[in-house]
């Protein structure tokens, strides 16, 4: 067994004689293509809807959240899954969120919660982390599906016209989560949360 291994590490780490340089670089290029397609596949399927509720922890609690709301079922026909408003579409704040999320891999793996009481306990700081990464990014998540100027502020109730015309020309810099936070999920206790649109001071 040590010869082998012997032989195996002259063979990676001297020059090689046997094959051609256009041989190992095709060799290098076909890798490079199976990496990537794998690279994607599992960057596509850890986003999809299936993925996240696998998980008890997302199915018992947010999931059970999502199906009363309208992003679940409404007269369009349009519903949202997880990846929609939790993962951006672009390649780089997408990888970026990724990488954000493996801090939630950690605790899944060692239990942080992994209970109802836990979820309820921490579920104000989860949706404030929430919060925070859709304020910074101006409701990118939102945008991809909803865009002002495609509303028809006619055909929406006065208040909630007058308050999106106000969003859009406010120095306030307010964004779709400022006023729709629990749109997908129950809200926790929002004792001392800013809710709501913050009117301009003259």
């Amino acid at each position: 067994m040590r010869a082998f291994l012997r032989k195996c590490w002259q063979i990676l780490s001297t020059p090689s004689l046997h094959f051609s340089l256009g041989f190992l670089t095709l060799c290098g290029f076909v890798a490079g293509i199976l990496f990537w397609g794998a690279f994607n596949t599992a960057l596509e399927y850890s986003t999809t809807e299936k993925f996240c509720v696998s998980c008890h922890e997302m199915h018992d609690n947010v999931y059970q959240d999502l199906k009363t709301t309208i992003h679940w079922s409404n007269r369009s026909g349009v519903r949202a899954t997880c990846g929609d408003c939790h993962v951006p579409h672009a390649w780089t704040p997408k990888i970026a969120r990724k990488m954000q999320a493996s801090k939630e891999v950690w605790g899944w793996l060692f239990g942080t919660i992994d209970t109802r009481q836990k979820f309820l306990d921490n579920r104000l700081e989860l949706a404030e982390h929430e919060w925070a990464r859709l304020k910074a990014n101006d409701s990118l998540e939102c945008r991809n599906c909803h865009n002002f100027a495609s509303m028809d502020f006619t055909r929406q109730s006065p208040r909630a016209a007058a308050i999106h015309k106000a969003a859009l020309s406010g120095p306030n810099h307010q964004t779709c989560i400022d006023c729709h936070k629990g749109i997908a999920h129950r809200l926790p206790d929002m004792t001392g949360i800013p809710q709501g649109f913050t009117p301009q001071v003259e």
